[in-house]
């Protein structure tokens, strides 16, 4: 009988040491499941960012548009800077460079003046504009004035003659038609106007 009991309890004792190791595999069969569902979480996650990833196509008409914003701030400058220059008898080449710089500073101040309607303060906000027209205004700048220096008797042109305007609007036009590449090619690369829509919505 003593035997029979001995023996009782050393099976008792080994049931009941399989006990933790069963229910530890269990844990751990457990561990790594969950291990493998989260994994599985962050790659899907990762997956659907990858898909907001920016460089889906840019349109012309968003390329255009942009061109255009550029294209106000140069032409307001550069009359502007015709007027001046002419009002104060300056010579062709002082009253260009004066237009020039006047159409970058307008070009600058139109895309600030957005950036700051959406609560971006005024260091950041000069910043994204540096970065959003410098390229296009300068591309902008060099066609207009390009046309507009090689074009017979523009340089000379006064405010009054109708050649002065026509050239003008002939060299915007030009300016424009070979800038929006530019810019759609800019936006594409999340250049250009596509760091301003950012503060547009």
């Amino acid at each position: 009988m003593e035997h029979e009991h001995e023996h009782g309890t050393h099976a008792h004792h080994q049931h009941h040491s399989g006990g933790p190791e069963h229910r530890g595999h269990g844990g751990h069969e457990g561990h790594q499941g969950h291990g493998e569902h989260q994994g599985h979480g962050t790659h899907a996650d990762h997956s659907a960012h990858a898909g907001h990833t920016p460089g889906g196509k840019v349109s012309w008409a968003m390329a255009a548009r942009a061109t255009l914003h550029c294209l106000t701030g140069c032409a307001i400058g550069e009359v502007l800077g015709m007027i001046i220059g002419t009002a104060l008898g300056w010579g062709n080449v002082a009253t260009m460079i004066l237009a020039i710089i006047l159409a970058f500073f307008f070009g600058y101040a139109l895309t600030l003046r957005g950036i700051l309607a959406a609560g971006v303060d005024f260091r950041s906000a000069v910043r994204v504009a540096l970065a959003a027209d410098t390229l296009s205004i300068a591309v902008m700048e060099l066609v207009d004035n390009g046309v507009i220096a090689l074009w017979p008797g523009a340089m000379d042109a006064h405010l009054s003659d109708p050649l002065f305007w026509t050239v003008l609007a002939i060299a915007l036009v030009v300016a424009f038609v070979l800038t929006t590449p530019v810019n759609k090619w800019m936006i594409g690369r999340g250049k250009g106007h596509a760091v301003v829509h950012q503060y547009h919505h």
